[in-house]
């Protein structure tokens, strides 16, 4: 058994799924937006937190489904508050249709994970919906931070690493959580797996971060250097305000809105970072949490086999290039 089984099983039942049918205008949005790809990482989590207590995972197949629905949710309103013209490459639902029908097509999205949740055992059930209603708060919790972040120029590199936790993380850490709850594992199991999650979730969240300024531009999938740009307030550049001597901060704060030369602007805020060693930084607080999460993973009461899935899965979503 190995990772792409999961994630053939995944793919093969979105691929029967309608969502609805009329009007048009509300479901093709969804029925867009979820075939658009992705690496499907928070379902396989779901399927593999079942498999590690019992070779079975139907039970966990359709809440699998309801996690990747709820993510794509997120997505879809993430766009619409950025602003962004692309995803995964092609046109947001926004731009292709417009901003209304994306708001309510998302709605009914949400709407539709929790459904996919209903088939669970019902002494399980209200467990479950109690644990997704807090991470979907907490998603949303992160998502605002983001944006207060963006006029905040004291922003604290604590509380950068929360909101990540919050926007990122936490999902990561429910979707095991809830595929190790179905197949019956003891709380302290399922909680050690959350925690694992949430580990890999901020490990994956810093490689973005890194990837955005040190990534091949060939693989990435886009344009090295958008957070620079941007001025968007991620890990490496929290670190360097926070490292820099007085001349480097008054340089990386003379970049700040600047919007012509971008070329210009991201070599030189690159610059500074290598001299501060900040990808070496970053790469340590990769580090730090992939191996907290393994921590967590050790102490989970199941065959070393089967958790050793989730710690290949973890090393490929931290060394990923894209």
């Amino acid at each position: 058994m190995d990772i792409s089984h999961f994630s053939e099983r995944i793919n093969q039942t979105l691929s029967t799924l309608t969502y609805g049918q009329q009007p048009d205008e509300l479901y093709a949005p969804i029925r867009y937006m979820m075939e658009l790809g992705g690496k499907r990482v928070r379902p396989v989590l779901t399927l593999l937190g079942a498999y590690l207590f019992h070779d079975d995972v139907d039970k966990a197949l359709m809440p699998a489904i309801g996690v990747e629905v709820f993510h794509n949710f997120t997505l879809m309103h993430d766009d619409i508050m950025d602003q962004a013209p692309l995803r995964r490459g092609k046109e947001t639902v926004h731009e292709k249709w417009n901003t209304n029908t994306a708001i309510l097509s998302g709605d009914v999205m949400l709407v539709r994970a929790y459904e996919f949740f209903l088939g669970i055992e019902p002494e399980k059930l209200a467990t479950v919906l109690r644990l997704f209603s807090t991470c979907a708060a907490q998603v949303c919790e992160g998502q605002q931070l983001d944006m207060e972040f963006e006029t905040r120029q004291d922003v604290q590199i604590d509380e950068y690493l929360n909101m990540i936790k919050l926007k990122t993380a936490v999902l990561l850490g429910f979707a095991l959580e809830v595929g190790a709850l179905i197949n019956n594992a003891a709380p302290e199991d399922a909680r050690h797996l959350k925690e694992f999650g949430i580990n890999m979730g901020l490990a994956f969240q810093l490689r973005d971060d890194l990837l955005d300024v040190y990534g091949d531009q060939a693989k990435f999938g886009k344009r090295v250097g958008g957070d620079i740009v941007s001025d968007k307030k991620t890990y490496l550049l929290l670190t360097a305000l926070e490292r820099a001597s007085a001349t480097q901060k008054q340089e990386l704060l003379q970049w700040q809105g600047q919007t012509a030369n971008e070329q210009e602007k991201v070599q030189a805020v690159k610059e500074i970072y290598d001299g501060l060693e900040i990808q070496k930084v970053t790469q340590n607080q990769i580090n730090h949490y992939f191996q907290k999460g393994l921590h967590h993973l050790n102490e989970v009461n199941a065959l070393n086999s089967k958790k050793e899935l989730l710690r290949l899965l973890a090393i490929q979503l931290i060394e990923r290039e894209s």
